[in-house]
């Protein structure tokens, strides 16, 4: 099962995940880089924080996409992203938008530039089993809707 399907709610990921960058700019844009800076509770990521998150993520997906396209029955690497968040203070939201905006842009050329019999291929995820290269990229899309959710979240906070 994938855990961010849910997000979806029967939306194609590829137009969710192309939308993602301006959602995210906009967002930042009417918070501000104070407000993007502050947790909303003890233990929670920024809206910093997590367009941090975005930007390691799509890389760590750039990387699963094209290994999972060009080898048979990929196995994934998990990350730990705790382990990976402990230096993003000394990240700024605009950088952390920048390389999201760019890797995603790359990403999405990659996967529309794919024949439809890849989006069938299998891989492994060691923590979560076997799936198809179509559930990594509705996972990519999912996991964009869980984070912008809580950006909003955040935006919406009384100042």
């Amino acid at each position: 099962m994938n855990p961010y399907a849910s997000y979806l709610g029967g939306q194609s990921p590829i137009p969710v995940i192309s939308a993602t960058t301006n959602r995210l700019g906009a967002l930042l844009e009417s918070m501000g880089p104070e407000r993007a800076g502050l947790a909303p509770a003890p233990g929670k990521w920024s809206a910093r924080e997590i367009v941090c998150h975005l930007a390691d993520c799509e890389m760590v997906f750039a990387y699963r996409l094209r290994q999972a396209a060009s080898q048979q029955h990929h196995v994934i690497q998990p990350f730990d992203q705790d382990e990976w968040a402990k230096v993003y203070s000394a990240y700024p939201a605009p950088a952390a938008l920048m390389v999201f905006s760019a890797v995603r842009t790359w990403n999405l050329t990659f996967l529309k530039a794919l024949p439809p019999e890849t989006f069938a291929k299998t891989l492994n995820h060691p923590e979560r089993g076997d799936m198809t290269f179509q559930v990594v990229v509705e996972t990519m899309a999912g996991h964009d809707l869980n984070h912008l959710k809580q950006i909003e979240a955040i935006a919406a906070l009384p100042q």
